[in-house]
């Protein structure tokens, strides 16, 4: 059980992005709510679920040590008593790479517990692109139900 208290969920926010930047499981995992109901998507990953799916996933991640530093942008905060959805881009860059990453868009969700604010979801996914030079080219219509 974490000692840790997030007095407010952008304080948690902040303490996800740190311990993502340090590559620092047990401060990644204060993070999130200790029950069992929480969900983590990475980008062109798969759905996680569960302290234990979600934990082994930043383990591996982090066994890499990964350089990174991660810049948050256009944050859209959705607040209500007891949840948070925070809508943000995340501009990362990898010490040694020559190219800048495409932002990655997050949607991340806190709830209000006991003991502060704690994660339950996390989904990122690459951010669209820009509009391609040329239109394309007419295709079948498509139907949807």
């Amino acid at each position: 059980m974490s000692t840790k208290i997030f007095p407010t969920a952008q304080d948690a926010q902040i303490a996800f992005y740190e311990a993502l930047e340090r590559c620092d499981l047990e401060a990644m995992m204060a993070v999130w709510s200790e029950d069992e109901d929480i969900v983590c998507v990475h980008p062109a990953g798969q759905r996680l679920a569960g302290q234990a799916q979600v934990r082994e996933v930043w383990r591996q991640m982090f066994a890499g040590g990964t350089n990174m530093r991660v810049r948050i942008t256009q944050q859209v905060v959705i607040a209500g008593v007891m949840v948070e959805a925070h809508s943000v881009h995340e501009n990362i860059t990898v010490a040694g790479e020559q190219r800048p990453r495409p932002p990655m868009v997050a949607t991340n969700v806190y709830l209000r517990t006991a003991a502060g604010w704690r994660m339950i979801v996390h989904h990122a996914s690459p951010a669209p692109g820009q509009p391609a030079a040329e239109p394309p080219s007419p295709a079948a219509p498509k139907i949807l139900h």
